[in-house]
């Protein structure tokens, strides 16, 4: 079992950044791929970003590219997603989800075994 905790939504404005934590209770480092995931009211759950340990790649949804980054602090197995340029669009809330899963793989919601409670992310404009 694997639990995630994240942290750091809150409200922000347009044009702005912020970054989101997920914490999990074991090492990922190597083990779990991780991805984020969000949800707007009424819109089903979108890829945002994710990380597979085999090749060490990333993946970003096509609506993040270039402003949103995910890294991962292997020595507090937490990952985070830097979040820049912020648009009302990405109000939503954020989900960070582990699993044993690799390549694009990692965009695949049904994919994952773990989920964490998520943090709502609210851009106003």
């Amino acid at each position: 079992q694997v639990q995630l905790v994240e942290s750091g939504g809150g409200v922000v404005q347009a044009g702005g950044s912020l970054r989101i934590s997920c914490a999990a209770s074991t090492r990922i480092s190597g083990t779990y791929a991780m991805g984020w995931f969000r949800q707007a009211p009424g819109k089903e759950r979108e890829f945002v970003a994710g990380f597979s340990w085999s090749g060490a790649s990333t993946y970003y949804g096509d609506s993040v590219k270039g402003r949103f980054t995910i890294s991962t602090d292997d020595s507090k197995n937490t990952v985070y997603l830097q979040m820049n340029s912020l648009m009302p669009e990405d109000t939503a809330v954020y989900y960070c989800a582990a699993g044993n899963l690799g390549g694009p793989y990692v965009k695949r919601a049904n994919e994952y075994a773990y989920w964490g409670q998520g943090t709502q992310v609210t851009v106003s404009s």
